[in-house]
């Protein structure tokens, strides 16, 4: 089964993929957002990031695709990637150090995780890292530097921590911010949509804030009316996409004319018109948001060709400050605090949101 599994992997690293992230009206939610394939052509023309060029993106180009290949998430992917950064810098290394003579390749890889030539294919060897990387207990609720450390167990379990950040901007990056997803959303009813992130509330990958607007997805789940609580059903089906893309997420706001913060804008989409047309997310994979960040810019690709017209995303001027702008379709965007991302539909909107392609 694992020469099948790794096969697997190296067939699908040869496909050119234009994978779409779009709307179905049935068939099962995905656990998470898996990132299309990449070509190495692709990744010839990408300057360099975070510090890394040339082959080594194309390295980290062969682990996302491993993990594609394996039907393993997009916070999954940039944990290997980082832990690839923390053991070999994305240099495929046919050495080893005092600590390990027979360590080799991106992972680092000792002789018992397989053959040298095993080992020294970037393809097999991040196999081999995911392989067991999904056998680790709750993985995508631990830090990424935990989840890194319970599959190398190296001597600092603190590792990888520097890594992340630039892990996450390489991934952003090689998947052109993800705006090619190879999964589907079930477009569903508001309740069916509520209850599935019910689920991730309770495992502790949705967190939110004082005051609590998770209740409101809670009683909408239960099939609970409470007046001036709703959340429109495509704010809905952002927070799933989001839910489904990151490892974690956490909200601080959607209605808040249920939660009484009125704060001076009556047109404000999380007010008017009963509230719950707007949603603020402040942290992706436990990692705080500025709404310019390589979490932001990842979740605000994806959206962009789905997003309802006259839709919009705050945190303009924290992108523009950061050089990381974005082209967003359906969607304006405006000032607002940098310790969130913002986004909102119409308060008049009744539409869901639409598949990537139309």
């Amino acid at each position: 089964m694992k020469k099948l599994a790794i096969a697997a992997v190296l067939v699908v690293l040869v496909v050119v993929s234009m994978g779409l992230v779009f709307i179905t009206g049935g068939g099962e939610r995905p656990a998470s957002c898996v990132p299309s394939n990449i070509t190495t052509a692709s990744v010839a023309e990408i300057p360099a990031v975070a510090g890394y060029s040339g082959d080594q993106l194309v390295n980290a180009a062969a682990i996302m695709n491993a993990g594609t290949a394996l039907g393993v998430n997009i916070a999954g992917q940039t944990i290997a990637v980082m832990t690839a950064m923390g053991e070999s810098g994305l240099r495929n290394i046919n050495y080893g150090d005092a600590a390990g003579p027979d360590s080799r390749g991106l992972f680092q890889q000792r002789a018992t995780w397989g053959t040298l030539a095993q080992r020294l294919n970037p393809a097999e060897s991040a196999g081999f890292f995911y392989a067991r990387l999904v056998k680790v207990p709750d993985w995508e609720t631990k830090t990424p530097t935990a989840a890194a450390h319970a599959v190398q167990i190296n001597a600092d379990p603190n590792h990888y921590t520097p890594y992340y950040e630039p892990a996450q901007t390489v991934v952003a990056a090689l998947s052109g911010g993800s705006a090619a997803c190879s999964t589907t959303v079930v477009a569903g009813n508001a309740q069916e949509l509520a209850q599935a992130l019910v689920v991730k509330i309770d495992a502790g990958t949705i967190t939110g804030i004082a005051p609590d607007h998770l209740r409101e997805i809670r009683w909408i789940a239960a099939g609970e009316v409470h007046e001036d609580c709703g959340i429109n059903l495509a704010i809905l089906q952002v927070i799933t996409i989001a839910a489904d893309t990151f490892g974690s997420i956490g909200i601080s706001d959607i209605n808040r004319l249920c939660t009484g913060q009125y704060l001076g804008n009556p047109n404000s989409s999380h007010w008017a018109n009963g509230g719950g047309h707007a949603v603020d997310f402040y942290s992706f994979d436990r990692v705080p948001t500025t709404g310019a960040d390589a979490n932001a810019i990842t979740l605000l690709n994806i959206l962009g060709p789905m997003m309802p017209e006259g839709s919009a995303a705050g945190q303009i001027q924290c992108r523009v400050k950061a050089g990381s702008t974005v082209q967003l379709a359906t969607m304006t965007q405006f000032e607002d605090g940098c310790h969130h991302l913002h986004l909102q539909v119409p308060p008049d909107n009744t539409e869901p949101l639409k598949a990537a392609n139309q």
